[in-house]
């Protein structure tokens, strides 16, 4: 590397820790902030080669959108799911959770595809579409009670009860989200507990479980997605993460 680019990459490296820290603030705690760095101090090194001086542009303008263009890509190079599928899955665990609260019940799925605005095909396309969004890091199971916290503030956090906590191994583990687990699936409609019994109590595979429901297996495959949607949205409602009191916390260490 020429002595000047490594003078510029010496000089605005600092650049490439704040953008970092400004992004990894509202991701999902399953990315690492040493990833996004090391991907933006690439962007850094290609705006350091790649810039040419014009009196409208200054270099930290320029470097901040390469920074941040590299930082994206790394993101989406780790993403196993497209936006596309993620963002239909999302509009369903909505849907679910408006009318949950409007009803006081489980809406139907004839409801869901109402407040959705789109016919029942339609709606049963977008379940296909959204099928692969059914699993989940167990990383993403850490929540904090204030999302806007400054990210500074999240990393430099070392009390030892915060600290475990915010572990989210001991989240996954934790009473406080078995309840939770239990309470969601205790309360989908009959025909979609049935298929997580014979799924994951009695074994059966999508064949198996589509003749004993009297359906295709492309409906078992959308009364599933349905199904996830629902107990999603309730664990994004519920304060389950609360649950966990200083008692297990106090057995546990």
């Amino acid at each position: 590397m020429p002595r000047s680019e490594d003078v510029l990459v010496e000089q605005y490296a600092p650049l490439v820790r704040r953008q970092a820290l400004q992004l990894v603030s509202r991701l999902p705690p399953s990315v690492e902030l040493d990833d996004l760095m090391q991907a933006g101090m690439m962007g850094l090194l290609d705006a350091v080669r790649r810039y040419q001086v014009v009196a409208e542009a200054q270099f930290e303008t320029y470097a901040v959108t390469r920074i941040r263009g590299a930082m994206l890509d790394e993101l989406r190079s780790q993403d196993w799911l497209p936006r596309s599928v993620r963002t239909k899955a999302r509009q369903i665990e909505v849907a679910v959770s408006t009318l949950r609260q409007e009803l006081l019940r489980e809406p139907t799925e004839s409801e869901i595809a109402q407040a959705l605005s789109m016919s029942i095909d339609d709606y049963y396309e977008l379940l296909d579409e959204a099928v692969g969004v059914q699993v989940i890091h167990y990383e993403d199971l850490k929540r904090h009670a204030d999302p806007s916290a400054d990210a500074l503030e999240f990393l430099e956090d070392n009390s030892r009860e915060q600290a475990y906590f915010d572990n989210p191994l001991n989240l996954l583990t934790s009473q406080g989200l078995r309840q939770a687990l239990i309470t969601a699936i205790d309360q989908l409609p009959e025909r979609e507990k049935l298929l997580f019994a014979l799924q994951f109590e009695q074994d059966l595979n999508q064949k198996e479980i589509a003749l004993v429901l009297g359906v295709t297996e492309g409906r078992v495959s959308q009364l599933r997605s349905q199904a996830v949607a629902r107990i999603r949205a309730s664990l994004a409602k519920d304060k389950w993460d609360a649950i966990s009191d200083s008692a297990e916390f106090q057995v546990l260490l």
